[in-house]
């Protein structure tokens, strides 16, 4: 899927980047997925609060 790590097999909701430093997202796997919606949520809920 070019840029975005799917993978059946990989049972990691947050497997680590091959190239570089950090964590990417398995979108094969559903909770990880949910997870990242929800972090995401998060964030943006919480910047518009501190917003204003």
């Amino acid at each position: 899927m070019g840029n975005f790590y799917y993978n059946k097999e990989d049972k990691r909701l947050f497997p680590p980047k091959k190239f570089g430093l950090g964590w990417t997202v398995n979108f094969a796997n559903p909770i990880s997925v949910i997870t990242f919606l929800i972090i995401l949520t998060l964030t943006i809920l919480i910047g518009n609060w501190l917003k204003g």
